[in-house]
């Protein structure tokens, strides 16, 4: 136990240190800018990722992944605090906690395995672009101030590491941002910084009960909202936890983290916060300045409080431009540049799958719809390759009297139609049988297609016989079968 907890919590103290600094200030703007898309006062946002972060660190199921408030669930808020307000967004927060402890219990995440990874790449790709992308408005209509804090803060981000025996040991983003904060603090030029988007909360989180009435109205109300948090919310953070698993080539507790962001959700929901999820670019940027275990997560969410709460005159100064110039960074580390190059090398199907599910992303910005349309066209292009790998042959064993038809490979819903074309039901002969040694029959589709070719035979005056069918397939065949139930066949046949 003590190996355990060693190795999850205090394995890497100073880069967990390090990179948890960086993280919270980074989440600072992330937090506030989510809150003012939702509606809500920006100490909701900045409350919610201080709870989510803490919570998670103790009950996640990845140990380096950072959880909070995300833009993909502020997108979904904006409705429900328009039409009802904050209360009702909180008690949707906690609906959405327990939704999620649920479907950890279900072991819900295991459906990530039908998540292809020309989707993931997609995701990935789409969630880079909209990271660049949310950056825009800070980089339009703005003084050459901004533009130059921007490139300073890049070249220090990216030359930094190069410098010998301090470039390792500091993250170069937390460099940028104190160096460049300095820098904005004594020459006074004229740009925006985080205090300039929102007021910072005064006091620590306290308990509270949202207030709305406990009744089938108010379940009616905020049902809908809290189905769709607690899907794109653990949609996102199981994108989330695969990628940071390819990063830091350790495996990851997905059902585990489910019910950690379930719990996650109800703390912040209790301490007037919005429901949040993982978010990739923070997570990107805690891998990146060395953070692997749960302590670097820990520290974000304690060093945000206790920035936005004793430190806001300092946070408040923080320019807007270096807090750019490290999402840049984000965005071009998240984003799978070798994905370009294999469009060359990939098949046509996983690159439309891939393409798709970034223009859909970007173009909806709801990274469930990407998703959904990614993993839909990645399961039409499989089941149409898997079709094709079914083949029919036949021989005949007595002229004009017996024929076999020799069938290979997977029967099911895309190839039943391929699998009855197969068959010549106006040749006069005795008897055909159909050899399925070789053959699997996957679905109800499939074992209908039998039954048609068995029944057009009869009608033909031909013998039908089945022979070979594996243990799987006959357990099918024999449930759905109908060839031997005249009731049935005259049913089946349309009554012809």
């Amino acid at each position: 136990m003590a190996l355990f907890i060693k190795h999850e919590w205090f394995s890497n103290i100073k880069g967990d240190t390090l990179s948890g600094i960086v993280v919270a200030l980074a989440l600072i703007p992330d937090a506030i800018a989510f809150s003012i898309i939702a509606g809500v006062d920006p100490k909701v946002g900045l409350y919610a990722s201080f709870c989510i972060a803490v919570i998670i660190a103790f009950t996640g199921g990845r140990a380096g992944m950072i959880s909070a408030a995300t833009g993909a669930m502020a997108l979904l808020m904006v409705t429900l605090v328009k039409e009802h307000g904050l209360e009702y967004l909180l008690a949707a927060t906690l609906l959405t906690g327990v939704l999620q402890i649920i479907a950890g219990y279900l072991r819900l995440a295991e459906l990530m395995r039908f998540v292809s990874r020309s989707v993931v790449t997609g995701f990935v790709n789409a969630l880079a672009i909209l990271i660049f992308m949310a950056q825009l408005p800070e980089l339009t209509n703005v003084t050459w101030h901004v533009y130059a804090m921007t490139l300073a803060g890049l070249g220090i981000i990216y030359l930094f590491p190069y410098l010998p025996k301090i470039g390792k040991s500091v993250p170069s983003p937390l460099v940028c941002i104190v160096v460049l904060t300095v820098v904005y603090m004594v020459s006074g030029m004229d740009i925006r910084t985080v205090g300039d988007m929102g007021e910072l909360p005064d006091t620590l989180p306290v308990f509270l009960w949202p207030n709305v009435p406990l009744n089938l109205e108010t379940l009616t109300i905020i049902f809908p909202y809290a189905v769709m948090l607690a899907v794109v919310g653990l949609l996102e953070s199981m994108m989330t936890a695969t990628i940071v698993d390819d990063l830091t080539d350790t495996p990851s507790d997905k059902n585990r983290e489910c019910k950690g962001q379930g719990v996650a959700n109800i703390g912040a929901g209790l301490m007037g916060g919005m429901a949040g999820c993982a978010m990739i670019g923070q997570s990107v940027i805690n891998i990146k300045s060395g953070g692997r275990t749960r302590l670097s997560t820990l520290i974000a969410g304690v060093v945000l409080l206790l920035m936005v709460v004793f430190l806001s005159d300092w946070v408040s100064q923080i320019p807007m431009a270096e807090l750019v110039a490290v999402m840049i960074m984000v965005s071009i580390g998240t984003f799978s540049w070798e994905s370009i190059r294999d469009l060359k090398k990939h098949p046509m199907s996983t690159n439309i799958v891939m393409l798709a599910t970034v223009a859909v992303t970007v173009g909806t910005n709801n990274l469930a719809m990407g998703v959904f349309v990614g993993v839909l066209l990645a399961a039409l292009f499989f089941a149409n390759k898997v079709s094709y790998i079914m083949y029919v042959g036949s021989k005949e064993i007595k002229a004009g009297k017996e024929r076999e038809y020799q069938v290979v490979g997977q029967v099911f819903f895309a190839s039943s139609e391929r699998f009855m074309a197969a068959f010549d039901f106006k040749e006069s002969i005795d008897k055909v049988i159909i050899n399925l040694s070789k053959a699997h029959f996957w679905d109800v589709t499939a074992v209908q297609a039998l039954d048609r070719a068995v029944i057009k035979l009869r009608r033909e005056g031909t013998e039908g016989e089945l022979v070979g069918l594996n243990e799987a397939s006959a357990t099918v065949v024999d449930r759905y079968a109908v060839h031997n139930d005249p009731e049935a066949v005259e049913k089946l046949m349309g009554g012809h």
